[in-house]
């Protein structure tokens, strides 16, 4: 097995429970680690037999920039499930998403929750 990262994809959307989420949007940052099966993919240095990034960054983006969500945690689910679902050589896919922006009464740097799947 091999682990393949992607650090701060970056995305605008409009997540949240308030109605001010939806309505301003904000950033989102999204952090995936992935558990590859390697199969040929090492020893042949092989793009069809590993987990393309390009395609893995767009299956995120389509997630993250599309339907609202109130729970960050449920947005994290879905970008897992997907992964996994578009890549079978994934056996393991924890996502982190931050969310800087978060409406509490203090100053914080961002809220960010992990979720792996499958479990």
């Amino acid at each position: 097995m091999y682990i393949i990262r992607m650090k701060n994809c970056a995305f605008f959307a409009r997540h949240g429970v308030l109605d001010e989420e939806e309505t301003l949007g904000q950033r989102f940052y999204v952090d995936a680690a992935l558990t590859v099966e390697p199969g040929r993919a090492l020893v042949d240095d092989s793009i069809e037999d590993t987990v393309h990034y390009g395609v893995a960054f767009g299956v995120i983006e389509k997630i993250i920039t599309g339907e609202r969500r109130f729970l960050i945690e449920a947005l994290a689910l879905e970008v897992a499930r997907a992964l996994t679902a578009r890549f079978p050589q994934i056996k393991k896919a924890e996502i982190t998403v931050r969310k800087p922006n978060a409406p509490v009464p203090g100053v914080l740097d961002h809220v960010e929750v992990t979720v792996a799947w499958p479990q």
